[in-house]
């Protein structure tokens, strides 16, 4: 049983990797599904826990940009002895304006939302209790490059 989290700025591709990868075997959590919902962490918090209380894994696609906001999420998984892991998105916010300037209707966020997470947006580690983190990056024509993850390549940039 796996808790997979998602981890970058909007309109980097998570969604598309989600149904690319885990459509058929995993459940999706995602807050933009629950676009009327007063208190939609809660909301997340309840759902993943319902998924892994009856063993099945699950996929939690939202930006999650800080530590503070995976800790809750990691603290269910270990709680119910799930595989946690961590993919990163990385990408240019410039990228992800152009993808987001092609979304239409409730899939389009607005620009400064972008922005806003890229200014919060912190690199997961496996100090946070993450069994395994990966990079991926969007390649041509939806492809995803997925490598394994280093601490120093983040340091880096």
């Amino acid at each position: 049983m796996e808790l997979v989290i998602l981890i970058g700025l909007q309109a980097s591709g998570k969604s598309t990797f989600f149904h690319q990868y885990w459509a058929a075997t995993h459940e999706l959590v995602s807050k933009d599904l629950m676009r009327n919902n007063k208190n939609r962490a809660r909301r997340q918090a309840q759902l993943v826990e319902a998924a892994l209380q009856a063993s099945r894994s699950v996929v939690v696609d939202n930006t999650n940009p800080t530590v503070e906001e995976r800790a809750s999420l990691i603290e269910l998984g270990k709680l119910y002895g799930a595989q946690i892991l961590g993919y990163y998105f990385q990408s240019k916010v410039s990228d992800c304006l152009e993808r987001n300037q092609q979304r239409t209707g409730k899939a389009r966020v607005p620009d400064v939302g972008i922005f806003a997470t890229n200014q919060k947006l912190v690199p997961p580690s496996y100090a946070e209790g993450f069994h395994q983190l990966f990079y991926v990056k969007m390649a041509d024509n939806s492809a995803f490059e997925i490598r394994a993850w280093t601490e120093v390549e983040v340091a880096d940039g």
